[in-house]
């Protein structure tokens, strides 16, 4: 077999996924704002505001990979992640744990629910996300979801920085960082299974490759939206004259 062909064995192929890392949006000049501690209020209410369209679109591509699954016993372990943002029984939930943070930024329920803050692009990122999750046979679409890799260090970066950087967002309101450390531990383990037992061949792992690149893009491109909007002072139609 050819090199270039030979199928990577599985701590190569789990090594490529990882080195992804350096893609992942933590690196993004909002984030890097954001973690320095300067971003102002409105830059932390957009971003907060915007991030919820994504946070309430995540059951809906969770439910797009159950509904492409066969397998029963993937689908019982994929629920969890539907349970985990929707809420089951007396848990809220992720969804409400945002609502939370951005009502600790001084947000109102309405105005995330309403969704009157998403900028267009991010609007049509994440849509394409979840479109995605839709089309996908159901292992590239859980693949899609290991940028979950890299996750725990962001949530533990803003509930380290945070209290200090902004002291006038509410304790409580980092909820839902604090639940994710470990919710996205436990995906990680489920989603890496996945891709590592279904890509086998070299042709697929690069595919798993590119998918993962797919969703690294998909959360860079939310935030250019946002730098765009509220660093550079150039939302949508910012330089048509409004009647």
């Amino acid at each position: 077999m050819n090199v270039e062909t030979k199928p990577w064995t599985r701590e190569e192929f789990e090594a490529r996924l990882r080195a992804k890392e350096k893609y992942y949006h933590i690196q993004h000049p909002y984030h890097l704002l954001m973690s320095e501690g300067k971003l102002n209020r409105q830059q932390i209410q957009g971003w907060v505001a915007n991030r919820f369209y994504y946070q309430v679109n995540i059951p809906r591509k969770d439910a797009a990979v159950l509904a492409n699954c066969a397998d029963r016993e993937t689908r019982r372990k994929w629920l969890q992640r539907i349970l985990d943002h929707d809420g089951s029984g007396d848990e809220p939930g992720g969804i409400e744990a945002w609502i939370q943070l951005g009502i600790a930024c001084g947000l109102t329920r309405d105005g995330l629910t309403s969704l009157r803050g998403v900028l267009p692009g991010v609007r049509f990122a994440v849509d394409a996300y979840v479109n995605f999750a839709r089309t996908a046979i159901w292992q590239e679409a859980a693949c899609s979801s290991l940028t979950e890799l890299f996750a725990p260090t962001i949530h533990q970066q803003r509930l380290a920085g945070w209290p200090d950087h902004y002291p006038w967002i509410a304790a409580e309101g980092l909820a839902y960082f604090r639940n994710r450390v470990a919710q996205a531990g436990r995906d990680v383990q489920h989603g890496l299974a996945i891709t590592l037992a279904y890509f086998k061949t070299r042709e697929q792992q690069e595919r798993a490759l590119d998918i993962l690149q797919f969703k690294l893009d998909i959360l860079w491109s939310m935030l250019d939206a946002m730098y765009l909007a509220y660093i550079e002072n150039k939302p949508p139609y910012f330089n048509i004259r409004q009647l």
